[in-house]
C-alpha cells in the first residue's frame, strides 16, 4: 500500500478535499459543502460507485491552517494529521502538491524532492522561467517529478482523438475557456497539446487584453492554433478542430473522470519507479504559458519558444 501525503491549499481550489477522497473511497458530501465546494460533493456522489484507487491511500494531509487540514481529513478518511509538512517525510512514500499558485510550488516541493520523493504538483508548474528552470534541473538530477493539468486525461479529449485522422489536414484548432491566464491556460493548453499529440510549439503570441485572453500559437508541423480565455464568459471549457474534410468540437465537462485518470497515472508512475509522463511534455506547455505572458507584458510581441 503507498502512503501519499497531500498538502497545500489555495483559494477556490478543492483538489485537496476531492483528490484524497477520489483515492481513499471516502467522502462527506454534507461537510465539503460547509467548505463552500457543493459542486464537489455532487460529483463525489454521482460517482461514489468508482471512488477508490487499489494500492494507495492518503495518509497524511497538511496545509497552512490546521483547522483546514484537520476538516479534509474528517472528509477524506485520512489518518494523520501534521503540523508542518517536512514531518511527513519517513512516513509517506509519495506527495501531491494540491495548490494551484505556481509562485509557491518551488519552496513547498523542494524539502521532498531533495529527500527523494517521488512529488505531483499541482497545474500550472510553474509561472516564470526561473521557477521552470529548478524543476528542469530537478528532472535531469534524476528527481521523481510529475506535472500537468488533468485535462491532459478528459476522455472527451481521448475521444475526439480517435476521429481526427478523419477530418484530413488540420487547418486551425481553438480552445475556449473562462477565467485568468495564469491558473487556468495551462488547462487548455495541456488539452489541445495532448489531443494533438503534444505537437512542438514554435513561438507563441498573446493579441488580446486583460481578462480576455486570446493567444496564438504556432506549432513545428505548421499548424497554428488560438486559445481563448474570457474571466466572464458562460460556459464549459471547449476545442474546435477544423479540417479540410470535416470539423469537430468537444466540450470538456467532466472533472471527475480526468482528476480520477491523472491520479491513477501517478500512482501507477510510483508503482513502476518513473513518471509516465515525459517531462518534456509539461515543459513544452509551461513555456508556453509563460511566453504567452511575455507576449502580453510586451504589447502582444510574438516570443519565439527555440
Amino acid at each position: 500500500m503507498l502512503n501519499i501525503g497531500m498538502i497545500g491549499m489555495s483559494p477556490g481550489n478543492a483538489h485537496p478535499y476531492s483528490w484524497s477522497a477520489i483515492i481513499n473511497g471516502e467522502f462527506d458530501r454534507e461537510r465539503i459543502t460547509e467548505a463552500g465546494y457543493p459542486a464537489v460533493g455532487d460529483y463525489l456522489q454521482a460517482n461514489q460507485d468508482t471512488l477508490g484507487i487499489p494500492g494507495a491511500r492518503v495518509s497524511h494531509v497538511w496545509t497552512q491552517d490546521l483547522k483546514i487540514s484537520t476538516d479534509i481529513a474528517r472528509h477524506s478518511g485520512i489518518s494523520h494529521v501534521v503540523e508542518q509538512m517536512e514531518s511527513m517525510i519517513g512516513e509517506i512514500d509519495a506527495v501531491i502538491l494540491a495548490r494551484d499558485d505556481p509562485e509557491n510550488h518551488v519552496y513547498m516541493a523542494k524539502p521532498f524532492l531533495e529527500a527523494g520523493i517521488p512529488l505531483f504538483i499541482d497545474k500550472p508548474l510553474a509561472f516564470t522561467w526561473e521557477d521552470l528552470a529548478y524543476f528542469k534541473d530537478q528532472h535531469q538530477s534524476g528527481k521523481f517529478l510529475m506535472s500537468c493539468s488533468s485535462m491532459r486525461y478528459a476522455q472527451e479529449c481521448r475521444t475526439i482523438k480517435t476521429e481526427i485522422k478523419a477530418l484530413g489536414p488540420l487547418h486551425l484548432v481553438t480552445a475556449v475557456g473562462k477565467k485568468d491566464w495564469k491558473k487556468y491556460g495551462v488547462h487548455l493548453l495541456e488539452a489541445l497539446f495532448a489531443t494533438l499529440d503534444d505537437p512542438s510549439p514554435l513561438w507563441v503570441q498573446h493579441v488580446g487584453e486583460k481578462d480576455k485572453d486570446i493567444v496564438v500559437i504556432g506549432f513545428a508541423n505548421g499548424l497554428k492554433t488560438t486559445v481563448h480565455l474570457f474571466q466572464d464568459i458562460c460556459g464549459t471549457f471547449q476545442l474546435s478542430f477544423f479540417g479540410t474534410n470535416g470539423w469537430r468540437l468537444v466540450e470538456i465537462k467532466n472533472s471527475y473522470a480526468m482528476f480520477r485518470d491523472n491520479l491513477v497515472e501517478f500512482i501507477r508512475s510510483v508503482e513502476s519507479g518513473a513518471s509516465r509522463l515525459d517531462f518534456s511534455k509539461t515543459k513544452a506547455i509551461i513555456q508556453t504559458v509563460i511566453g504567452a505572458q511575455e507576449s502580453f507584458e510586451n504589447g502582444g510581441k510574438k516570443f519565439s519558444l527555440n
